[in-house]
């Protein structure tokens, strides 16, 4: 301890080039220099936690042409409601299929033809069957054919001229009846009825049903979910779960799992492969050197998780069914496992494709499960490639755990940030220091040399260069406010304030934010015993500019324009309105509005007579049309140049 407290001292004032660490936040890349290499990329939280894996891995079509339910589980987080709704949905078209699947298995009695014709006589008394113990009636699997059906049927689009406000086909009160029956035949031993033409009708629709719906073969037939805590790891807080009440009453019962939405819940594999009888799942490291252009290395060997108990769906408890060794490693290993399973639960690579050999697929490992894998982890990373803070002179070592189903099929889990490296048995002892000496190699060894060794890792990933256009400040977000009820006078205005402030007694609400625009104020309205003139000739329009002067350097300038109809002469009675329009310039440039100018003098009410309106469209709405219009419908003189010094 001492020597290592020497040694401290000795580097505690140097510069370290190299940066291997456990804990991500112990360090900001931010003040990193471009020479020093840290074993950690900011923000992988995008599929390095599980709600984060859930929502990206939704957005593979948009990178890739694949589907993330060919090797990803269904997932969704209960404390979104949007969420919480498709899992619900969910649930109940998965027991609608179980309820086929268990129908086409004949686990259950077959009734005689006779019984077929009784049913089909009427005399079916649906309720006193029902109210039988142990017995379920064969409408109940009609019920189930008219859910699947329909199920397809939104699957092909043959819903698309369905109102959408049209209810399912069972209420959600006829769901809360169909799952009740339900429960009664999966998890109550209860005797399912069924007739000779409802197998094969079954038979039918699941075949179907297995063409739209990947996860068919591996999903079972009890309905049995996972409930996850959202960014915790090595097993914590997990549940397997097969009842629908259970899972809501526990997100509507915890607050904390409301507010943060971390939450999820995922399909359980209910078949999965099986080593003499127990439940094992693998750990696959894979090394990402760059995320543009995104590079990825994936490590030949691997080691698989064997749990201390016999598998079975009937027993949900997390000694059956999680493999985590931080779980199993405090459990003891049952007494009816098989005697060929290792004691400390764990197996390499090498004895796992043994054990496919003498299973007679000796093809499964490397024509089924690696590429499985592969495609599995580039496809992770894929959705997460916009999210990721990709420094460089960075890498990162990645654990994603999979399970195979009895097809050999991989499904991925979860992915692990900092996997852990502790010597827990004799196979993580062996392989997590190769894993680690081979990962110096890739990231520092080849940057010197490319042909140099890079031990079992094998790059399987790197795509070309994505261009990223720098920020140029574009703001794409449309912002809006709401419509008021227009006032009676004409009224805009922008930031610079108006040469001539006392006609402008009402204030706009808001001020043009594009240069050069036209905007505009209004002039106050007459005395209540006022009249508007009645004149219906054409409008004419005239034009004021600002008060000449310099502005102060950095300010912008602006022009007023008044506009007026032509009128005779003044009459005091008349009321109307006159809108005072202003531009503003950015340049500086000193630049008379096109409409020609008109000397205003407050001295000279006359002059001021001549710019009210009789009866004026009200709101700028219908009045800029009429500015804007070509200067012949206005009857406007072509607009003159200013002379040089104008202002």
């Amino acid at each position: 301890m001492a020597m290592g407290q020497n040694k401290s001292r000795m580097v505690r004032n140097e510069i370290p080039y190299f940066i291997w660490t456990t804990r991500r936040d112990v360090l900001d890349c931010r003040f990193l220099s471009k020479d020093q290499m840290i074993n950690h990329y900011a923000r992988a939280g995008s599929f390095t936690t599980k709600v984060g894996l859930c929502l990206n891995l939704r957005n593979l079509p948009w990178f890739d042409e694949a589907d993330a339910d060919s090797f990803f589980p269904r997932c969704y987080r209960l404390g979104a409601e949007d969420d919480k709704k498709a899992f619900i949905e969910d649930f109940w078209l998965t027991a609608a299929r179980n309820v086929l699947k268990l129908v086409v298995k004949s686990e259950w009695k077959s009734y005689s033809i006779q019984a077929e014709e009784e049913e089909a006589s009427g005399d079916k008394q649906p309720e006193k069957q029902d109210g039988k113990p142990g017995m379920v009636s064969s409408e109940f699997v009609d019920e189930a054919l008219r859910a699947c059906e329909e199920h397809l049927s939104n699957l092909a689009h043959m819903d698309i001229d369905k109102d959408l406000e049209a209810p399912m086909y069972l209420s959600p009160e006829g769901w809360s009846l169909f799952l009740q029956h339900y429960y009664q035949v999966v998890h109550e031993g209860a005797e399912l009825r069924h007739i000779d033409t409802q197998v094969r009708r079954c038979e039918d629709i699941l075949q179907q049903l297995r063409t739209v719906v990947p996860q068919m073969d591996m999903e079972g037939d009890r309905n049995i979910w996972i409930v996850k805590p959202g960014a915790k790891s090595r097993g914590r807080g997990i549940m397997c779960m097969d009842h629908l009440e259970e899972m809501l009453k526990l997100v509507d019962g915890n607050p904390m799992m409301m507010k943060d939405g971390k939450w999820v819940v995922q399909k359980y594999i209910e078949r999965p492969l099986l080593i003499f009888g127990t439940k094992f799942d693998l750990r696959q490291w894979f090394l990402v050197t760059d995320w543009n252009p995104l590079t990825v290395w994936f490590y030949r060997d691997s080691y698989i998780r064997f749990s201390t108990q016999p598998f079975s769906l009937e027993n949900l408890d997390n000694s059956v069914h999680l493999c985590n060794n931080s779980i199993q490693k405090h459990l003891e290993n049952s007494c009816h496992r098989h005697p060929l399973l290792p004691s400390d639960n764990m197996w390499s690579s090498q004895k796992f494709q043994a054990h496919l050999r003498d299973m007679g697929a000796p093809n499964a490992w490397a024509t089924v499960i690696v590429p499985g894998m592969k495609a599995a982890v580039i496809h992770a990373l894929q959705t997460s490639q916009d999210t990721v803070q990709g420094r460089k002179a960075s890498f990162e070592l990645y654990g994603a755990d999979f399970v195979f189903g009895e097809d050999f099929q991989p499904w991925l889990i979860e992915i692990n940030a900092s996997p852990t490296m502790a010597p827990s048995t004799a196979v993580t002892a062996r392989l997590c220091a190769g894993v680690q000496a081979d990962t110096l190699r890739v990231v520092i060894d080849r940057r010197l040399d490319r042909n140099c060794d890079t031990g079992a890792f094998e790059l399987i990933y790197k795509q070309p260069p994505v261009e990223v256009p720098q920020y140029v400040g574009i703001r794409l977000l449309v912002e809006g406010s709401a419509i008021k009820k227009p006032l009676a006078m004409c009224h805009r205005r922008t930031g610079v304030r108006p040469a001539l402030p006392h006609l402008l007694t009402q204030q706009g609400s808001g001020e043009g934010k594009d240069l050069g625009t036209l905007t505009h104020r209004s002039a106050p309205r007459k005395a209540a015993g006022d009249r508007s003139l009645g004149h219906t000739e054409k409008p004419d329009s005239t034009a004021t500019t600002s008060a000449p002067g310099k502005g102060k350097k950095g300010k912008a300038k602006s022009a007023t324009a008044l506009v007026r109809p032509n009128l005779p002469k003044w009459d005091p009675s008349s009321t109307g309105m006159g809108c005072i329009f202003t531009m503003t310039f950015a340049s500086g440039d000193r630049q008379p509005h096109p409409l020609n100018r008109l000397p205003l003098s407050l001295k000279n009410p006359q002059a001021l007579g001549k710019t009210i309106s009789p009866k004026y469209p009200r709101g700028p709405r219908q009045f800029l049309p009429a500015l804007q219009a070509p200067p012949n419908r206005l009857d406007l003189p072509p607009p003159t140049a200013p002379p040089k010094n104008h202002w």
